[in-house]
C-alpha cells in the first residue's frame, strides 16, 4: 500500500536526473554502436536501439511500481525476495540456455532474462536486513554475511559466468561500514600484491622473495619489537601465510580456462596479444584515443562503423563515447557517475533507518564495482570480465535490474523520516 506521506516532491531529483542523463545517453551510443543506414528508425525493433528503447519504456513502468509500493515491503519481505532469486539461479542452472559459454539466461521467445543481474539488489536487500537487526558486527555475523554474499555468487560461478560473481565482493563496502575493521582492506591489498608478484616472477625469484620478506621480519624482531614468543609467533604466522599465498595464486592460476589466463597475462604485460586475447582492449584503446579532445561527432566513428571492437553496444559501450565524443562526453560520463556515487552515500548517510543506510552502501558498492571495472577493462587498466557499464550498456537484464537497484533506494529515501 502506498504510504499516505509519500510525495513526488521528497524524491530526490538529482539521482533521478542522473539517472535518466545515462539511460539516454546510453541509448543514443547504442544507436551509434550498431547503426546500418539500412535500419536507420529508431523504432526498428530488429535492432538492438530499437530493443533498448522498449526496455527503457518498460523501466520506467517498473520505477512507477515500485513508487507505489509501501518502502516497508523490502525490509519486511527482504528474505522471501532474496530466497526467490536464488531459487532463479538454480533453476537457470537446470532449465535455462547457453549463451558465450555461460548457462545463464532464460529465453521466451526473441526475449532473454539473465536472473544473475537481478539477484544483486535482493542480496543487497538481504544483507542490509540482516544487519540492520544488530548493533555489532560479530564473527558469528560476519559468517552468515558471508552465506547471504557467497552463496549467489557461487551459483553464478557455476554458471561459467565469474565476471559477474566477482560483484559480490563489493559488498565488503557494506561490511566496513556495520563495523569490519579497516586492516581487511589492508590485507585484501596485500593479497593483490601477492598475487600479481605470484604471475610476474618465476618459482626461483619468489623463493628469494620470501627470504627477503624473512630477513625483513627478522631485521623488525631484533630491533623494533620485544623478543618474547606471542610476537615471534606473530611473525611467523605472517611469513607462512605469505609464503602460501604467494604459491596459491600459481595454482589457482593454473586452474583457470586458458582464454582467462592470457587476458591476465596480456593485462600484465607478460604477453603481447594484439589480435588474439587482447584484441578488444586493442582496439579498444585505438577507438577511445582517436577520439582525441572533441571526438569525430555522432555516427562518424571509424572503428565503430567498421565493428573493429567486439561487443561494443555492451560490454565496450565506453570506447563509442570516447571515438565519437572524445575527452569530454568520456570525462562528462565518468563526471556523472561520480556525481551518482557520491550522490548516493551522501543519502545514505542521512538514513534514519538502518536498513535504509545499509541498503544504500550496498548500491552505492555494486554500482561503484560495475563502473570502476567495466571503465578500467575499456582502457586496459584491469582485465576483460564481461560486465555492463550502469544503465549505460545494451541489455533489458541490466538495466531492469540497475533500475530496480537505484529506485528502490530513491523510494526508501522519499520516506525516510517516517522509517525506523
Amino acid at each position: 500500500m502506498r504510504d499516505r506521506n509519500f510525495s513526488l516532491a521528497n524524491l530526490d531529483w538529482v539521482l533521478i536526473g542522473i539517472y535518466f542523463l545515462l539511460v539516454i545517453f546510453g541509448w543514443i551510443n547504442i544507436y551509434a554502436a550498431v547503426y546500418n543506414s539500412d535500419h536507420s528508425s529508431i523504432l526498428d525493433m530488429s535492432q538492438r536501439y530499437g530493443k533498448q528503447l522498449l526496455w527503457i519504456v518498460a523501466s520506467f513502468v517498473i520505477i512507477l511500481l515500485i513508487m507505489l509500493v509501501d518502502p516497508k515491503f523490502f525490509n519486511q519481505f527482504s528474505f522471501l525476495i532474496y530466497g526467490f532469486h536464488i531459487l532463479t539461479l538454480i533453476a537457470v542452472l537446470l532449465f535455462g540456455n547457453e549463451v558465450a559459454g555461460s548457462k545463464s539466461w532464460f529465453e521466451f521467445g526473441s526475449m532473454k532474462i539473465q536472473p544473475a543481474e537481478f539477484v544483486k539488489y535482493s542480496t543487497s536487500i538481504a544483507l542490509a536486513h540482516f544487519l540492520s537487526t544488530t548493533n555489532q558486527l560479530t564473527l558469528k555475523k560476519l559468517l552468515w554475511s558471508g552465506v547471504i554474499i557467497f552463496t549467489p555468487a557461487l551459483l553464478i560461478v557455476l554458471q561459467n559466468d565469474t565476471g559477474s560473481a566477482l560483484v559480490y565482493v563489493s559488498f565488503i563496502f557494506v561490511l566496513y561500514r556495520k563495523g569490519l575493521p579497516g586492516g581487511v582492506f589492508v590485507l585484501g591489498f596485500s593479497f593483490i600484491i601477492i598475487a600479481i608478484l605470484a604471475l610476474i616472477f618465476s618459482e626461483i625469484q619468489q623463493q628469494l622473495i620470501i627470504i627477503g620478506v624473512a630477513a625483513i621480519i627478522l631485521s623488525v624482531a631484533m630491533f623494533f619489537l620485544k623478543r618474547n614468543l606471542r610476537n615471534i609467533l606473530k611473525l611467523v604466522a605472517i611469513l607462512a601465510v605469505f609464503s602460501a599465498s604467494l604459491f596459491s595464486v600459481g595454482v589457482a592460476f593454473n586452474k583457470l580456462q586458458p582464454h582467462q589466463q592470457i587476458r591476465i597475462k596480456v593485462l600484465l604485460g607478460l604477453e603481447d596479444d594484439p589480435y588474439g586475447a587482447g584484441y578488444n582492449v586493442h582496439q579498444s584503446k585505438i577507438a577511445i584515443g582517436s577520439g582525441q579532445f572533441s571526438g569525430k561527432g555522432f555516427l562518424k566513428g571509424t572503428q565503430t562503423k567498421f565493428d573493429f571492437v567486439p561487443e561494443q553496444s555492451t560490454d565496450f559501450i565506453f570506447c563509442t563515447v570516447g571515438e565519437e565524443w572524445g575527452f569530454i562526453g568520456a570525462g562528462g560520463v565518468i563526471i556523472l557517475f561520480v556525481i551518482l556515487l557520491v550522490r548516493i552515500v551522501y543519502i545514505a548517510e542521512r538514513q534514519r533507518s538502518e536498513f535504509s543506510k545499509l541498503y544504500g552502501y550496498g548500491v552505492a558498492s555494486i554500482l561503484f564495482f560495475h563502473f570502476t571495472i567495466n571503465i578500467g577493462m575499456v582502457l586496459g587498466l584491469l582485465p576483460t570480465i564481461g560486465i555492463p557499464l550502469p544503465f549505460f550498456s545494451y541489455g533489458g537484464s541490466s538495466l531492469w535490474a540497475f533500475t530496480i537497484l537505484l529506485f528502490i533506494f530513491i523510494r526508501q529515501d522519499a520516506d525516510r523520516l517516517s522509517l525506523l
